[in-house]
């Protein structure tokens, strides 16, 4: 299949921008990249869609979410949420513990749904539900298979609900990692998810290390969000958060660490030195008080850093306007944190991307899967490869996809998903929302 008769804006350095260009699709893979004229004539028998001048772009990346949060969205909080731990304790612990197996099956619906919408492709979620533990990650597999998304997946394992639901986490990470961390597929893979420090006891650190040994895969934990995680770390181990995780092993390349907003100079450089990747998540930070990540510094000091939305939005593009409009407040300087934004999500997005799958990913270039957006954006502007980031940045937005393709097959066409019932999945999820609310 051809896709074209629109601008590309490719994410490949070798060839970045093509005017009226067009993307040849075959099986899962992109076979070529050019100007419309130039593929038509050497792809003679292909049948092409016609995109009408709207902007084809890879498909975005969502390094870091929580599709188990998404009943919150329009719910009243009636108990105390001043301080990030109240937050914790009278919100998202409330929650989650409410969740049955048929809530993180809906939960996933619609977060995966919306994200196909705002052209996310890729989501890594991290995942909680204590009274739903066993099963919980490939119920969401499943969900996301439907649907047609690619994911990474993993459990949050924490010390707060005891040791029956720690033995639990533990066992479902561990479970659902080895069935997918294969050579077989690629669409879902599975990180060993921990919550934060200050909720894992070293023996809980020593269990889990103890129960992933001969797994593939890395870890996906919250790191230094909140001064209080670092302040919990050295009061109990005497050491910080990072040098906690270092010391049992726990870093390296396949190792997501979300936030990192308290990180110390000296942490961000042994998460440098691990060759771990950071994820900002500039909505969250924001909302939640807990300050504003370095991320300047960290992309200054050689750390890959990508870019998460924390479930506050479902549009990717959204939370890189936020980064770098964030990064110049912070930094009193209007210049910072433009070229960052992008770097975060169209260029650390696709490296951490390709720690898990088998192919690049958010890029179009010959050999990469075939998943990619096409955007009804019309510029006000010229649109080359010099401007395409201010437009991203400036113009773009979610609502603006149009049609959303993920492995070589269309899960979205003129805003109308084809794989699932939208209608029937959020009609259920409204319908249970409320029930959840009452007990909150």
């Amino acid at each position: 299949m051809i896709i074209g008769n629109g601008p590309v804006i490719t994410n490949d350095p070798a060839n970045p921008f093509v005017h009226d260009g067009a993307v040849v699709v075959k099986g899962d893979s992109i076979v070529a990249v050019g100007p419309v004229a130039e593929i038509r004539a050497a792809h003679p028998g292909e049948q092409m869609l016609d995109v009408g001048g709207r902007v084809i772009m890879a498909g975005l990346i969502n390094a870091h979410t929580h599709a188990y949060s998404a009943y919150a969205r329009g719910m009243a909080i009636h108990q105390p949420t001043r301080s990030f731990t109240e937050i914790l304790e009278n919100l998202w612990w409330r929650l989650d513990r409410l969740l049955t197996l048929q809530d993180v099956e809906l939960n996933a619906g619609t977060t995966f749904i919306e994200s196909i919408r705002n052209g996310v492709t890729t989501v890594f979620d991290h995942h909680s539900s204590p009274n739903a533990v066993s099963g919980s990650l490939q119920r969401m597999a499943d969900v996301a298979g439907l649907i047609g998304i690619r994911t990474s997946l993993c459990y949050e394992t924490s010390d707060r609900d005891g040791a029956g639901v720690l033995a639990a986490a533990i066992a479902e990470n561990a479970l659902f990692m080895k069935q997918v961390n294969t050579d077989e597929q690629d669409m879902v893979k599975g990180l060993f998810g921990l919550h934060a420090s200050f909720t894992l006891s070293e023996a809980s650190l020593d269990a889990v290390c103890a129960a992933k040994e001969g797994i593939a895969g890395g870890f996906h934990v919250h790191v230094a969000e909140a001064a209080g995680d670092e302040a919990d770390s050295q009061a109990k181990y005497g050491r910080r958060v990072v040098q906690r995780f270092d010391d049992h092993g726990m870093l390296g390349p396949e190792t997501i660490a979300a936030h990192g907003v308290h990180a110390s100079p000296d942490e961000l450089d042994l998460l440098r030195g691990r060759d771990t990747s950071v994820v900002h998540n500039p909505h969250s930070n924001m909302s939640n008080a807990v300050g504003v990540a370095s991320v300047v510094d960290m992309l200054a000091r050689g750390l890959r850093v990508g870019l998460g939305t924390d479930a506050y939005t479902p549009d990717i593009l959204a939370s890189a306007q936020v980064a770098k409009i964030l990064a110049s407040d912070h930094l009193a300087d209007p210049t910072a944190g433009f070229g960052e934004a992008l770097q975060l999500a169209f260029v650390n997005n696709p490296k951490i991307c390709s720690t898990f799958f088998r192919k690049d990913l958010g890029v179009l270039r010959a050999g990469t899967y075939a998943d990619l957006i096409t955007v009804a954006y019309r510029p006000n502007t010229p649109l080359d490869a010099e401007s395409a980031g201010g437009h991203i940045l400036f113009g773009m937005n979610g609502s603006q996809v149009n049609d959303t393709m993920v492995n070589g097959a269309w899960v979205m066409r003129d805003r109308q998903i084809l794989t699932v019932d939208e209608a029937a999945i959020f009609a259920r999820s409204t319908q249970r929302a409320p029930h959840i609310w009452a007990q909150m």
